[in-house]
């Protein structure tokens, strides 16, 4: 059976309907391909991504049975459509009472140096934080406190439905439903929801240095991008949200932003985390959700205006401070403010809104079906290869091992641009009908039991 990679996520040609999910034909989250300019991977070693454990995160995830009256999940609010945040300035729990801080969007957490989560950092991993909203009063409401049950009633819900019965033994070969296993699917399903395909990420591949022009970017686009890289005090957002991947600096104190939703007249200085700055715009040019952790800017360009002038606090980070720890006013012109906001817009990549493997497995109705299914042996990413030059303008050369090999080169849309069989150890590929710009490159043998990928540039 022919496989069709998209973006490097493995989608059965088959792709079956939401609502279904065959363990037979699971989607590739291990052989997810990130950039080789990224530095950290917070994934810990004794919970690796593996198909089925993100399977069964993907699963969690979505399932409403999840909160005390079953009416939300963790997807109410990091919904896939706005990056996994939430457009309301607080959402919504079980109850209809409003979380007390927004909701951060969920892009790139594995690629993070600080992995410690919350607004807060209160949770110091991943896992910590994924059973926390579900023990919280008010969003998922197994608290144990207030009359509410606690975490076990939960775990007695779950081990009764079917579709948990056939999903924690295929992930942990045992049946036992514990939260220690639920946070370790949930935070596979959450480190395997990335985004780099955005014009910033086709820029850096072309030009192989951050600081260079990058010819797909404006020139307001790369004054801002300037900007950002400048040191601390000359504009330097870069000194707290370290590109490429634009996530907080784990040293950082709270940015001036003291408000506290939940009691007005007491300032909050604990919030010292951030999400990524990747994907803050959708790909329809809209912020996909406030920004801060009260929710209280609704555009980039307040933002900027806030850390032009800083009100200073005692628990201020020591990079926002203007001399002698006073308030401090950079004095952005109008121009540099606007070529900033130009710069973070070309953050924001696509294929994450859409992709079905982040998307909703059950139907409208709450109702999911796990099948056996049956087909050929999936391929594995164990074909080594290389490809010259690259960049490229006209052609690409490959070296492979010495048989025939089928070749796909997708578009930074998932869209399947060429596609021809090549023979090794060595064949060329036409590539004079495609645009500039940056493409994932998928090699894999005829009888499909190997595969490889790699990113390939055309000027």
């Amino acid at each position: 059976m022919r496989k069709l990679y998209v973006f490097g996520v493995l989608v059965m040609s088959f792709l079956l309907t939401a609502g279904t999910i065959d363990l037979a034909n699971l989607f590739d989250y291990e052989q997810l391909p990130f950039p080789n300019y990224l530095r950290f991977d917070n994934t810990p070693a004794n919970n690796p991504i593996t198909n089925e454990g993100a399977t069964l995160g993907r699963v969690l995830f979505y399932d409403k049975a999840l909160s005390l009256n079953h009416t939300v999940s963790c997807a109410s609010c990091h919904q896939q459509v706005f990056a996994f945040g939430d457009t309301a300035r607080f959402s919504i729990g079980f109850d209809g009472e409003r979380t007390r801080k927004h909701s951060m969007r969920l892009i790139n957490m594995r690629y993070a140096e600080d992995e410690r989560a919350f607004w807060d950092e209160r949770a110091a991993t991943i896992e910590l934080q994924t059973t926390q909203p579900i023990q919280d009063h008010g969003e998922m409401g197994f608290s144990g406190s207030g009359g509410q049950p606690t975490i076990d009633s939960l775990i007695s819900r779950l081990s009764s439905l079917e579709r948990y019965r056939i999903l924690f033994p295929l992930v942990f070969g045992d049946s036992t439903l514990t939260e220690l296993k639920m946070q370790r699917a949930l935070s596979q399903f959450i480190r395997s929801i990335q985004s780099f395909d955005s014009r910033f990420d086709e820029g850096l591949i072309e030009a192989g240095n951050i600081a260079a022009q990058f010819s797909n970017f404006t020139q307001a686009e790369n004054n801002g991008k300037r900007l950002f890289l400048q040191p601390a005090g000359l504009g330097g957002c870069q000194n707290c949200h370290s590109a490429p991947a634009f996530d907080i600096d784990p040293l950082v104190h709270n940015n001036g932003v003291t408000s506290n939703p939940s009691n007005p007249t007491v300032q909050d200085l604990s919030n010292v985390r951030s999400p990524t700055l990747r994907d803050m715009i959708g790909p329809n040019g809209e912020l996909n959700g406030p920004l801060m952790h009260d929710g209280s800017m609704t555009s980039l360009m307040e933002v900027i205006n806030h850390y032009d002038s800083i009100p200073s606090n005692i628990g201020l980070d020591e990079r926002l401070r203007g001399e002698n720890q006073e308030d401090r006013v950079i004095g952005y012109s109008n121009t540099q403010k606007r070529n900033l906001v130009a710069f973070l817009e070309t953050l924001t990549g696509s294929n994450v809104y859409t992709e079905p493997v982040y998307s909703d497995p059950f139907e409208p109705d709450g109702s999911i079906t796990i099948v056996e299914g049956t087909s050929q042996t999936r391929a594995s990413s164990n074909l080594r290869f290389e490809v010259y030059p690259n960049p490229t303008v006209d052609y690409l050369s490959l070296s492979l091992p010495r048989e025939e090999y089928h070749v796909r080169i997708y578009s930074q849309q998932g869209q399947l641009v060429l596609e021809q069989n090549v023979q090794g150890p060595l064949d060329r590929i036409d590539l004079k009908a495609l645009s500039k710009g940056a493409y994932m490159l998928e090699v894999g043998s005829i009888n499909e039991f190997a595969f490889g990928r790699s990113w390939v540039v055309k000027r």
